[in-house]
Parts: structure tokens; sequence; C-alpha cells
């Protein structure tokens, strides 16, 4: 398999596991008899993330030994978490966005490089003034989108019938990002001279290799 096929396949095999995990998540949001899976379903992807970031920790046994307490606390409150599993959809889906819109909205602050300026210096850099202001304004633009999310998440949760918050969270915010991301190429296209059009993906892909480059 050539290496753009099997990128593809990756790709592919990442956007069945997301709608795989929308469709079950949807479904025991959905059915009241379901609170066991659906507390399943909330918990372990937290659980899989924390006990790997323990692993990779430089300090691993005291990182594993805190995984360890952390998984025994949820699980001496399961019973709580199944009557209450949804919140803890909530959280974590907020928690994602909220966080990301902390990254974004830190480096607009006085001082700072704005996120796509510093990513977009890396492909292209230097900037010009027109690329600097637009780049941070689509980083401004990420902190709404990101906080709208939030917002509309939290409101639909608590004044909405559950599975109307529930295809939102599931089914449309996924489509929702893949929109702003489109949007923000069809506007960089549209005000932006064509040796200055790298993506959002693409600049953080020339930030992930910088990263991988050993320091001399």
């Amino acid at each position: 398999m050539t290496k753009g096929g099997l990128a593809s396949w990756r790709y592919a095999c990442i956007a069945a596991l997301i709608a795989g995990y929308a469709s079950l998540a949807h479904y025991t949001n959905s059915n009241p008899q379901a609170q066991g899976l659906g507390a399943l379903v909330a918990v372990a992807p937290l659980c899989a993330v924390g006990w790997g970031l323990a692993w990779r920790s430089i300090y691993r046994w005291r990182a594993l030994a805190a995984a360890l307490l952390a998984s025994v606390l949820i699980a001496s409150s399961w019973h709580h978490i199944e009557a209450h599993f949804a919140l803890a959809y909530v959280l974590e889906e907020c928690g994602i966005y909220a966080l990301l819109g902390y990254t974004f909205a830190r480096t607009l602050f006085p001082g700072r490089v704005p996120l796509c300026t510093y990513w977009a210096d890396l492909v292209h850099g230097p900037l010009p003034e027109t690329v600097v202001r637009y780049t941070r304004n689509a980083t401004a633009a990420w902190v709404v989108f990101f906080a709208l999310v939030c917002c509309t998440s939290v409101v639909l949760y608590a004044y909405a019938p559950r599975t109307v918050w529930s295809a939102f969270s599931n089914f449309f915010t996924p489509p929702l990002v893949v929109l702003m991301f489109t949007g923000e190429y069809v506007v960089r296209r549209i005000v932006l001279p064509s040796e200055h059009r790298a993506g959002l993906l693409q600049s953080v892909r020339a930030y992930l290799d910088s990263q991988r480059q050993p320091t001399t």
C-alpha cells in the first residue's frame, strides 16, 4: 500500500471510530435502560487518556499511582456515575472545547504571538502585515467558535430534551468543526495571496514536524 493510501486508510479508521462512538453515546443518552453502558462509554476515554498520559509522564510511577487512585475513586462511585452519566459527557465535551479555546485565547494577550500566526510563520515566515492581521483574526474566530460550542451544549443539556442535546453533541458538533475549517479555507483563499494560503492543518503539521526534529 502506498503512503497516501495508508494515510487515507488511517483517516477512514479514525472517522469510523468517531462515528461509532458518537452513535453509541447517542444510543445510551436516548435509552434510560442503558445507564451502565452509558457510564462506561462516557468514562472509558477519560480513563484511557489518563493512563496513557501517566505512562508517558517523566514521573511515571507517581503518575501511575495517581491514575490508579482516580480509577479506584471512579469504581467506588460507579452507581452515582451511572445515575448521572450524561453529565460526564457534557464535562468531557466542554472540557475539550474549553481547553482548545483557552489555548487559542491566551495567545491573543498583549506581548504574545497568536497561535495561527505562529503556525503560519513556520510555513511561510516571515509574514507580511496583512497575513499577521488575518491569522490573528483567525485565532480569535476559533476562540469564538469553541466558546459557542461549549455554551450551546450547556444550554441544550440544561433546557432541552436529552435526545436533542445528545444529537447536537454527537452528530452536529463534528460537522460544525469541519464547516469551520472549510469556511476559514475559503476566506483565506479570497483575502490572502497564493504564497500565504497554507491551511491550519498544514501549519499544525509543520509545527508537529518541528517538534520532532532533534535539538542540537
